[in-house]
């Protein structure tokens, strides 16, 4: 996919699996992506995904991470949009902010309250979310989650 700009994303599938590779021209708007192994992958190696099988997407900065990161979740003022928890049906959470939270749209981005998260900001899929719960502006800390 020469001279196009690709995304780095793991993909959480409502079946319990993570897939990792790369996105290009996602699009909100639609009910699916084309998830490509590698940045150099030819268009017809690319695996179809439906956003109806889909709990999130993650967009990374890498895709290993750092296991002993302990996530933040200070809730100070300053941070732009909603914050709120996202909780799937699976009992996972994950909090941040948002300034498109639309229950009746295909999903919304969430952006990690910690700037040294590996997610750089995740498209959460609406009919596959249990609650969204708005949260106080206060700060707060809760490790590991």
């Amino acid at each position: 996919m020469a001279g196009e700009q690709s995304n780095k994303v793991v993909v959480a599938l409502l079946d319990g699996r993570r897939m990792k590779g790369h996105v290009y021209d996602f699009s909100a708007l639609k009910d699916h992506c084309r998830l490509f192994a590698d940045e150099n992958s030819p268009h017809h190696l690319g695996t179809d995904l439906k956003f109806k099988d889909l709990k999130a997407i993650f967009f990374v900065k890498d895709f290993t991470g750092d296991s002993q990161h302990q996530r933040r979740h200070d809730l100070s003022p300053q941070g732009h949009g909603k914050a709120l928890e996202v909780t799937f049906h699976d009992g996972e959470k994950i909090v941040g902010r948002t300034e498109a939270f639309n229950p009746q749209k295909t999903g919304f981005f969430v952006f990690p309250n910690d700037p040294e998260d590996n997610n750089i900001r995740i498209f959460v899929i609406n009919r596959n979310v249990r609650g969204v719960k708005v949260l106080a502006s206060s700060a707060r800390n809760t490790p590991g989650s």
